[in-house]
């Protein structure tokens, strides 16, 4: 596998100049329906001519990075959006939201619009839809159901098959080319047998459909997958961001990371059960990802301590052996973390990561868009940090702070 290096596509209108950086890359969270905010996040990064070169991801994130590194370089918006047309497709079509808005009876409910007022019962019915009948080219449920079946293994051990995503993912993804050397793509799973998460990686090995599935395989729903003779699960339940797999490869570059998170760690105190619920996946889900960066952060300032102590050592120590491991962990790299997060709507509630309605993926998508295209809008969050430091990005933070 090669080298990292950070590739300059042609430019265009509407491109963004981005500064040296060694490694470009994309990280994706899981977070099932909520996906389609990454998607659009890419087009955004897409139209400003922005590639990264390195994908990591777990769960839904994983299935994104799948499609994207999986795609020519030019198709990949479209293969993308294919994607997630087929799994959120309906089998009954719903009325559009713009013939609910324009509704002769108008404005409801105390003021609101007849079509904000039904989104809570629309979500509600794609989440049961997905719970009862699954999601084309994803999941089907299995019958029986696995607490009467009669056989062991798959059968009785989880409430859906996954076998159409398989295919779906041979349908949308190139593994020759995700696996040429082109992009650098890393998903996570759980091993199930000894509880650690490992680490499927481009640069060490040739990834399969099975790898992609397993990042994704969350119990009960998803029964676990088996590579090379041990089980997986979702990545998820140990760290829902590979946020720590770019920064902490060896050895270190100077990297520009677009982290991109489906739950958000910060929230109010809930008033109902329905809040309760939901804010209990924001929490779980969100693995921290500023505690992450922040001890990053703080590895950085130790690395600039050591620098400034070993420019003060005599030359002579300065060819210890041991000072020159020392001086190798303390050389200079900059990290820039652009940090983007989906900012759940109103009407959503604890089922929003499996309410797969073609309505909720576009707003998802068009919501990821608009975040990456505000924060280029600032050309600035790209620079490059000093040698030695590191800084984070975060649009909706910025908001919150005027």
């Amino acid at each position: 596998m090669r080298a990292l290096q950070s590739k300059k596509p042609a430019r265009m209108a509407g491109a963004v100049e981005v500064p040296p950086y060694d490694v470009v890359a994309l990280v994706l969270q899981g977070g099932g329906a909520l996906g389609a905010y990454q998607a659009g996040v890419y087009e955004g990064l897409h139209e400003a001519g922005i590639r990264p070169n390195w994908l990591a991801g777990i769960s839904i994130g994983a299935l994104n990075a799948a499609v994207i590194a999986g795609a020519p370089e030019a198709e990949r918006v479209e293969r993308l959006r294919a994607f997630w047309e087929t799994i959120c497709a309906l089998q009954v079509d719903w009325p559009a939201n713009d013939d609910l808005a324009s509704n002769p009876w108008g404005n409801l409910w105390g003021g609101l619009p007849f079509a904000f007022a039904f989104r809570p019962v629309q979500n509600a019915a794609a989440a049961m839809r997905a719970l009862t009948m699954g999601q084309n080219g994803f999941f089907k449920p299995r019958f029986p159901p696995p607490f009467l079946s009669p056989f062991a293994g798959d059968p009785a051990t989880s409430f859906y098959d996954t076998a159409p995503l398989k295919a779906t993912l041979e349908r949308f993804v190139d593994f020759d080319r995700l696996n040429s050397g082109e992009t650098r793509v890393s998903v996570a799973a759980v091993n199930i047998r000894n509880g650690n998460l490992v680490y499927f990686d481009t640069a060490e090995r040739k990834l399969r459909p099975e790898h992609f599935m397993a990042s994704g395989a969350l119990p009960p729903g998803f029964p676990a997958v088996e590579i090379d003779g041990e089980y997986y699960w979702d990545g998820g339940m140990v760290s829902n961001t590979p946020l720590t797999r770019v920064l902490s490869s060896e050895p270190r570059r100077d990297t520009l990371t677009f982290q991109v998170d489906l739950w958000s760690a910060k929230g109010r105190l809930p008033y109902d059960l329905r809040e309760v619920w939901s804010r209990q996946k924001d929490i779980q889900y969100s693995s921290r990802t500023r505690a992450i960066t922040s001890h990053m952060m703080q590895m950085q300032k130790m690395r600039q301590a050591l620098q400034l102590l070993m420019e003060k050592l005599p030359e002579a120590a300065k060819r210890d052996p041991a000072v020159i491991e020392i001086a190798d962990l303390a050389s200079h790299r900059a990290s820039n973390i652009i940090h983007l997060i989906y900012q759940s709507k109103a009407f959503e509630g604890h089922s929003k990561d499996y309410e797969f309605g073609p309505d909720a993926m576009r707003e998802h998508w068009q919501s990821g868009l608009d975040d990456i295209r505000r924060t280029l809008a600032d050309p600035g969050r790209l620079d490059r940090p000093a040698p030695g430091m590191a800084v984070t990005h975060d649009v909706h933070r910025a908001d919150r702070a005027r």
